[in-house]
């Protein structure tokens, strides 16, 4: 018998296939529809592994299980001696890293090499998720479907050469996915959604908002269309419409924002929009190598068109410079954020 392809994951299939699609309203529903997304059970029972507090941030390393793959890594930021009423759930990239997951978002008493080198790539260094947690929420970020905890076991020796073999193997997980009627971009919500989950049951936390760079910017809006309840959400070089990337930008992002079918029904604008109901922020980098400037343009003025009439709002910033999340950036966000979850 060959060796399994979803190392790992080999009750996937099954869970899929015995599990319903997610429903609610008619947005949830169809979006769901078009990316495969199972309907989640009850919040899961949550494991606390460790816990620290450094630089104003009480930071609890928590585990969970869900009923497929391997248990799922997450922490927990709070400020220090102050009990927020808002809670934010982070969002991490993609990047080509997926040895690990959120860690790259979180200060860890010992962070690995990878995390560091993403960090310095893409967030300037810094740990966003303790940025926000000192701007004065609770933040939660977790390892998603088939990242960090939550990886497929493939043959390496090290974190480096995981990840070489992690972007051949998302072939075979889009691939597996499409047979069973979802994709990787539906199973990533799934897990989101599950952590969303976990975040509303902190005590006291009375509005939640999403933010991501990049893939985790695509994360973050699809949970916003998926969850009506989300009220704000701040999406980072992460928004173009699908035709600014033909023929030219294809090739340069993954299966998590190529979900076969989806751009006959919503396009990337439409989709972030969702209801226009929530606060939604979108930070553009004009020379993003992602992006056509046409594709971020068009989808800027869209989503304009989109909150026109509210009762949500939008608001894209411009800034020069390349694909990153950088300590400008996240300065904006948290105002933002700040502005539509505590005003």
């Amino acid at each position: 018998m060959r060796p399994s392809a979803l190392g790992g994951y080999d009750d996937w299939p099954d869970f899929v296939r015995d599990t319903l699609p997610l429903t609610g309203d008619e947005l949830t529903t169809k979006v769901a529809g078009l990316l495969g997304v199972p309907e989640p059970g009850a919040a899961p029972a949550v494991r606390t592994v460790d816990e620290w507090q450094a630089d104003g941030v009480h930071t609890s390393e928590l585990e969970w299980t869900t009923p497929f793959g391997p248990p799922t890594r997450a922490w927990l930021l709070r400020p220090a001696g102050r009990a927020p009423r808002a809670a934010l759930l982070g969002l991490h990239c993609h990047a080509g890293v997926k040895s690990i997951g959120a860690e790259r978002l979180v200060d860890v008493p010992q962070p690995s090499r990878v995390a560091i080198r993403v960090r310095d790539d893409l967030y300037e260094g810094q740990p966003a998720a303790n940025v926000l947690a000192r701007a004065g929420f609770v933040v939660l970020c977790h390892d998603t479907f088939a990242w960090g905890s939550r990886r497929f076991e493939l043959a390496a020796e090290d974190d480096e050469s995981y990840d070489v073999a992690a972007r051949s193997h998302e072939h075979t997980v889009a691939k597996a996915a499409g047979i069973l009627g979802t994709s990787l971009a539906g199973m990533v919500a799934y897990d989101d959604l599950t952590a969303l989950s976990v975040l509303r049951r902190v005590d006291g936390v009375d509005k939640v908002g999403v933010f991501g760079l990049s893939g985790g910017g695509g994360r973050a809006a699809i949970l916003t269309a998926l969850d009506p309840g989300i009220a704000a959400s701040a999406v980072v070089c992460m928004m173009t419409t699908f035709a600014g990337l033909i023929p030219s930008y294809v090739d340069v992002h993954s299966w998590l924002f190529s979900t076969p079918g989806l751009a006959r029904h919503l396009d990337h604008p439409t989709l972030a929009a969702g209801r226009a109901r929530h606060q939604q922020l979108v930070v553009y980098a004009e020379d993003d190598e992602l992006f056509s400037p046409a594709g971020m343009h068009d989808a800027d003025r869209e989503l304009t068109e989109h909150f026109h009439y509210g009762p949500g709002s939008y608001e894209g910033v411009f800034l020069p410079g390349r694909h990153r999340f950088d300590a400008g950036m996240q300065r904006i966000v948290g105002d933002f954020l700040t502005k539509a979850l505590y005003t």
